[in-house]
């Protein structure tokens, strides 16, 4: 049988502590990175302003009864699209509850002159002119 010795190295005091440190220092740059935070979201974009969004604040407004933004709020939504029938006819609603007929059949005609038979201008002016015939006397001149 063959013997094998193994020699002792002399191993100065300092450098067992040396090699210790070395060991821990190369295990923490093996080991897996430290998770970033992630970066903090974007708050949510606004829904486009539509002409539809403006009509149903302008709505809820003048359930709310505040009648100027009610106002604001119809007026812009012409302005956005003044094609829109249904934009005057709101608006013309809302002047109606406000008790001003006048402006109101002046909003119901405008929307009769972009579509004749646009049916909720037509019954608006229909209401207006049972409840207020004074005023469709003259409209009529």
């Amino acid at each position: 049988m063959i013997s094998l010795s193994i020699p002792r190295l002399a191993i100065p005091k300092l450098t067992l502590p040396f090699l210790a440190a070395l060991l821990l220092a190369s295990a923490a740059a093996f080991a897996a990175p430290a998770k970033v935070p992630a970066p903090a979201k974007a708050p949510a974009p606004e829904p486009p302003i539509t002409v539809e969004s403006l009509l149903t604040q302008a709505q809820a407004a003048t359930a709310k009864g505040d009648t100027e933004l009610a106002l604001r709020l119809a007026q812009s939504a012409i302005v956005a699209d003044p094609a829109r029938p249904t934009s005057y006819v709101v608006l013309g609603n809302i002047y109606a509850q406000a008790g001003q007929p006048d402006y109101a059949r002046s909003y119901y005609d405008a929307a009769l002159g972009i579509d004749p038979v646009e049916p909720g201008a037509l019954k608006a002016r229909s209401e207006l002119d049972r409840t207020h015939p004074e005023n469709t006397a003259r409209a009529t001149q």
